[in-house]
């Protein structure tokens, strides 16, 4: 792989979180080119099923690219098979596909959250193909680090849907104040059983903690 591939950057931040009934998937809405502010509303979760979504950091149209490709696969196997796919079968085809093309990589860090008949579950799929089940929490993109700083000392296990929500968006504004690649404000979803989710800004505003000086 050249230099210029090892140098490529994911900038943003993204969460997932299991609780009790479901699955958050969150993220930032800043889109950057290098130093710049390329996009304030980009949008980084993605709905591939009723039940099942995907965040993205890296490359736009690589990422974009790869939402289109799985929504596809996932339809097929619906219509092929009769059921619904699994959470973790739509990680193993992003995984598959990715490590079919590693040596003219697409650029992402993905996240693969949602409910299926063995409950929620989270996946962090890397641009190599790599695909690993997190039990309880994970985060990408150059914001991680803060984001997982919270994440790390406030989650707990069978958290109620409000309080993995209030987590989510307290690990992204963590992110937010301290990743300049991160930042303008959070898109949410909430995945359960009954429910694909994302959560209005108004809703949002609700969680966010006090302002400090």
């Amino acid at each position: 792989m050249s230099q210029e591939h090892q140098d490529v950057k994911t900038g943003t931040t993204t969460v997932g979180i299991v609780f009790d009934r479901g699955v958050i998937l969150a993220t930032e809405r800043r889109a950057t080119m290098g130093n710049m502010i390329a996009s304030r509303k980009a949008k980084k979760v993605h709905s591939i099923t009723d039940r099942i979504g995907m965040t993205i950091a890296g490359g736009v149209g690589d990422a974009q690219q790869l939402v289109r490709i799985i929504n596809v696969e996932c339809n097929l196997y619906q219509i092929r098979r009769g059921q619904d796919i699994s959470v973790g079968a739509a990680a193993t085809i992003l995984s598959n596909y990715l490590n079919q093309n590693r040596f003219t990589p697409y650029y992402v860090q993905l996240i693969v959250g949602g409910v299926d008949n063995g409950g929620p579950s989270i996946y962090s799929v890397d641009a190599a193909g790599g695909a690993t089940l997190e039990e309880n929490f994970v985060s990408t993109g150059s914001g991680s680090p803060m984001a997982y700083g919270v994440l790390e000392d406030r989650y707990k296990p069978h958290m109620v849907e409000t309080e993995a929500v209030e987590l989510a968006v307290r690990a992204l504004r963590s992110a937010m104040l301290r990743d300049s690649a991160s930042g303008e404000g959070y898109n949410v979803v909430i995945i359960t059983p009954e429910k694909f989710e994302y959560l209005p800004e108004d809703k949002i505003a609700g969680f966010l903690p006090p302002a400090t000086t």
